[in-house]
């Protein structure tokens, strides 16, 4: 009972509601497409945050989920026509999988190894699809939008508020994460792994649920994609931007509590949104290179922890 109104859920309805009257209020489309890409990188910044901050293990991969998601949708419209919930759930299934799959493979590797391991799954991903001809390969594949947007105006609307939905799941399943018995293992291998071996810690077990949680929510924000821009290809789909914001965004939130990436996500977020529309999409790359080289260097615990350490500092 006490978890059903804990502030975090009081949160999580207030903004529920907000986007709910958002999508009644604003008129201009664009909103709704800035929004959908903000939520879009908040969901892949707290699932990279599972394996590359709770864990600390640096994942280079993340356009390869963000990708098979996408892809898995394609493929099940094209052969099924699922309605996107479920093609959702399939998204989740398949990139997890994934993550299971190339965390059993790797993740006896450590550091730059490692980073190396999934930045070449990525990379094997693309080549894949690229010559998978039913998905449209090289080419590319359309996306008819359904016609249905239950009571929203349009689909638009309707997309961005699965979107938000998924986000505050996201979000709450990281929470979840950060302050469970799983968490706390997690946290103890980041910290020391040998350690956490020796204290008995199923290290092996426990990266392999991290990777397979972390490539489910990256699949998750990829498989309502293709329903967004109607237009995928390989080049956009593995886009290395993406996986670029996935590891910026929470380094610059901060990496130790789930609250780094959400902080991290849409501050980083809205500025490429308006950097985009008042300067140039290409700035955006180098507002990302300038963020996180100036965090690492004078704030490598991020936004959060420096938060957490003045406000030590003012009950000390």
């Amino acid at each position: 009972m006490r978890n059903l109104v804990s502030p975090f859920w009081v949160s999580a309805v207030v903004v529920l509601a907000a986007g709910l009257a958002f999508t009644e209020l604003a008129a201009n489309e664009y909103y709704f497409t800035a929004a959908y890409l903000i939520l879009q990188a908040l969901i892949m910044a707290v699932a990279w945050n599972i394996l590359g901050g709770f864990t600390g293990y640096v994942n280079f991969g993340s356009a390869g989920f963000f990708a098979a998601g996408a892809y898995t949708s394609i493929a099940l419209d094209k052969a099924l026509g699922l309605p996107l919930p479920l093609l959702i759930v399939a998204g989740a299934l398949v990139s997890g999988l994934i993550g299971l799959g190339v965390g059993y493979l790797t993740l006896r590797l450590r550091g730059v190894y490692f980073a190396i391991a999934t930045l070449a799954l990525a990379i094997v991903l693309e080549t894949f699809v690229s010559n998978w001809t039913y998905v449209g390969g090289a080419r590319g594949a359309f996306i008819l939008t359904p016609e249905n947007h239950l009571w929203f105006s349009s689909y638009v609307h309707m997309l961005f508020m699965l979107m938000l939905i998924l986000a505050v799941a996201s979000v709450a399943i990281s929470r979840k994460l950060n302050f469970s018995r799983l968490g706390r293992g997690l946290a103890a291998i980041r910290d020391d792994e040998i350690a956490a071996e020796c204290a008995g810690v199923p290290t092996l077990r426990l990266k392999l649920v991290s990777t397979t949680i972390m490539g489910a929510m990256m699949g998750v924000a990829g498989a309502p994609y293709p329903f967004f821009v109607t237009y995928v290809e390989p080049i956009s789909a593995f886009n290395l931007f993406v996986a670029v914001n996935a590891i910026a965004m929470p380094m610059i939130g901060g990496t130790a509590h789930w609250l780094g990436p959400v902080v991290g996500a849409l501050l980083v977020g809205s500025l490429q949104e308006i950097i985009k529309v008042n300067i140039s999409s290409e700035i955006n790359i180098l507002l990302v290179g300038i963020m996180l080289v100036l965090f690492i260097s004078l704030a490598p615990q991020g936004i959060v922890g420096l938060v957490q350490k003045h406000l030590r500092k003012r009950s000390a």
